[in-house]
């Protein structure tokens, strides 16, 4: 009965993305979207190749079109110089050879090999698959005369033609929405996790709960990676978009340095919860935190929370609180005896790096610290 749960938890999750896909933006919607172009430029690519012109190999026109509906316009492009060329020359190379053997067989021993090596270059991309798969239609088929090329080679390029139209003119994708929900994302987590850490301080905590905030910090770094990708996708999707400018696109997105303040912050997060990870369980290689530094302790985690979080007077009123419970921290460095200091001196450390990067890019008013962009040359966290 196993299969059978599977089975529904597929449909109950395909019934979920068509629901989304109607009733909201986002991802569904805009694959649903593509979908539909992808297939009214194979039917219109059909309709002018076999309809209208009825051309023997009309079938090539939408066999391209809907290859060529691809998630940007620039995409599009690129990816129709890269069909079109290893489409012809595997069109072209098949046919030479059979022409020069006279044997099919034969001349698939000579074009194969060298149609897929073709086709693994990376630069023909997910396209080089053509290059072997047409040759062996063309082979297959026996459709090596002069006009069965020619008519080949003119499908191709008038499917690539109306791909491009379609995916261009109709609904042009612009990537921006995956910006914004990572945007949104890293300071909704930085908030929980810091807010989960606090109460450990509060409580007491283990080391498997630090180790767990370890695997939460590095997710949060690892996203990054999926936002500076995001960010290219946005540009690429600007690229040759006749239609961007015409779609509402919301708030601008905030600046690129925004991402290696983010970095910072993330950075910062994996270096204090490897640290309380190492100072905890039977056998740490730091210092046990006391009871009296695991209160200022989680304060500044608390409050670095709230200021993680775009609400700009809040963000000012925990940062200067957060440096209030930094303060009673580091003055219990010099009171302690030699381990448990060295231990209280990570804490310290990441700690201020850590506030440091949630700074906003002006000093605070009483001057008492200044903003991480003074002080390293670095950009510190902007919000709102």
């Amino acid at each position: 009965m196993q299969w059978w749960r599977r089975l529904a938890w597929e449909a109950a999750a395909l019934r979920r993305s068509a629901l989304r896909a109607v009733r909201e933006p986002g991802r569904e919607r805009d694959t649903l979207i593509q979908s539909l172009k992808a297939a009214a430029a194979a039917i219109l690519a059909w309709a002018v190749t076999d309809w209208w012109w009825e051309s023997p190999m009309a079938l090539m026109a939408p066999w391209a079109a809907v290859a060529l509906v691809q998630s940007t316009v620039y995409r599009s492009l690129v990816s129709a110089v890269q069909q079109v060329a290893v489409i012809g020359f595997g069109t072209i190379l098949a046919a030479g050879a059979a022409a020069a053997t006279g044997n099919t067989t034969a001349a698939m021993a000579l074009t194969l090999p060298v149609t897929v090596l073709l086709g693994s270059w990376t630069r023909f991309g997910t396209q080089g698959i053509y290059a072997p798969t047409t040759a062996l239609f063309v082979l297959a088929y026996g459709s090596t005369s002069f006009a069965d090329v020619g008519h080949r080679l003119l499908d191709t390029l008038v499917g690539a033609l109306v791909g491009i139209g379609v995916n261009a003119l109709i609904l042009p994708p612009v990537h921006l929405r995956d910006v914004r929900a990572h945007l949104d994302w890293l300071p909704h987590e930085t908030a929980e996790l810091l807010h989960i850490m606090a109460s450990g301080m509060e409580r007491g905590y283990e080391r498997v709960d630090a180790e767990r905030w370890h695997d939460r910090a590095r997710l949060l770094h690892s996203n990054l990676a999926d936002l500076r990708e995001a960010r290219v996708w946005t540009r690429e999707s600007y690229r040759f978009n006749p239609g961007h400018h015409l779609r509402r696109r919301g708030p601008a997105l905030p600046p690129s340095d925004v991402d290696a303040a983010w970095e910072r912050v993330t950075h910062h997060l994996m270096s204090l919860t490897r640290l309380l990870a190492d100072a905890a369980g039977r056998t740490p290689s730091l210092r046990p935190p006391h009871a009296d530094a695991l209160e200022p302790l989680g304060a500044l985690m608390r409050r670095a929370a709230v200021a993680s979080m775009p609400a700009q007077e809040a963000r000012e009123r925990a940062l200067s609180e957060a440096w209030d419970a930094h303060g009673r921290l580091k003055a219990q460095v010099i009171r302690k005896d030699e381990e448990t200091a060295t231990s209280l001196g990570g804490f310290v450390a990441e700690t201020q790096q850590l506030l440091y990067a949630l700074e906003p890019e002006t000093n605070d008013a009483d001057g008492r610290h200044d903003a991480a962009s003074d002080r390293d040359g670095t950009t510190a966290l902007p919000h709102g």
